[in-house]
């Protein structure tokens, strides 16, 4: 993540733009206010701008819902979209296993769970 904006500027920002250019609506539930540390900010930023990638290239969605929300109980991310899904297990592309390497590296974990014609969600804990 470049610059020293924050997390949630940085997201709003790229989402806004990648709304603009993909036609997808973007639906923001929730951003934290309190400041994230870098490692898992970076990490985090990464987590998103892949998953949005994915939503751009493979789902055919026209509606993303994104949630992070800070705690007690640490982070917690959700990226809902309401493409095709795909059936589990025949995807196993460098991409999402990335993004469970990226959450892994700060501590969390990292779900991705799918319905054919219904969409995909990930869900990511630090």
């Amino acid at each position: 993540m470049r610059g020293r904006r924050g997390l949630s500027q940085a997201i709003e920002d790229y989402l806004s733009e990648w709304s603009d250019r993909t036609g997808i609506t973007v639906e923001v539930w929730a951003l934290p206010t309190a400041r994230v540390p870098t490692p898992v900010a970076d990490a985090v930023y990464a987590v998103v701008l892949e998953a949005l990638s994915n939503v751009e290239r493979h789902s055919g969605a026209h509606t993303l819902s994104l949630a992070l929300t800070t705690g007690r109980s640490g982070l917690k991310l959700t990226i809902s979209d309401n493409g095709v899904g795909f059936t589990p297990g025949t995807r196993t592309g460098r991409g999402l296993d990335a993004m469970k390497r990226r959450f892994s590296d700060v501590g969390g974990t990292l779900t991705i769970n799918t319905v054919v014609g219904e969409g995909t969600t990930i869900t990511g804990q630090i």
